[in-house]
């Protein structure tokens, strides 16, 4: 079975010029971890949870000169300012996809070895779908224990 064949091809997808509150509005509504970027047609990064909140983790100088000093709280409420960047500023530019023809096992493979619940997909630099372990699970499921149950 191919990746083709389970993924999702209506992908929401963001533009590296866009402001950060726009797509943090759109991962707390949606429950995105993670939304592909996309410029002039082509998949050019992807901007995650991690990478938004990463802008407000203490510098690893900080926690080295006085761990006990950091207040998280303050850095908290530098959210408001982390959401006035774009996602230019934040995103990671390189971009680990699966190609549409590729098992669905080797896709499953490729997340797990890199702790990804969805990868995307793309023929070339095109960005064509989304998979997700969850499709793969399903689609195994379906294929050889669905009508046993």
């Amino acid at each position: 079975m191919k990746v083709e064949d389970i993924m999702t091809t209506n992908v929401r997808t963001v533009s590296s010029d866009k402001k950060l509150g726009e797509v943090v509005s759109l991962m707390c509504i949606y429950r995105y971890s993670g939304i592909p970027v996309v410029d002039d047609g082509k998949l050019v990064g992807t901007v995650s949870e991690s990478d938004i909140l990463g802008k407000m983790f203490p510098k690893l100088e900080d926690l080295m000169d006085n761990m006990s000093t950091v207040n998280y709280d303050d850095l908290m409420d530098q959210y408001s300012d982390v959401v006035t960047i774009t996602v230019r500023d934040v995103m990671s530019p390189v971009v680990i996809s699966v190609k549409p023809d590729l098992h669905i096992l080797q896709a499953a493979s490729m997340m797990c070895g890199r702790k990804f619940r969805r990868i995307p997909v793309a023929d070339g630099d095109k960005l064509v779908g989304m998979v997700s372990m969850g499709d793969v699970h399903k689609a195994i499921y379906q294929s050889t224990l669905a009508t046993k149950f």
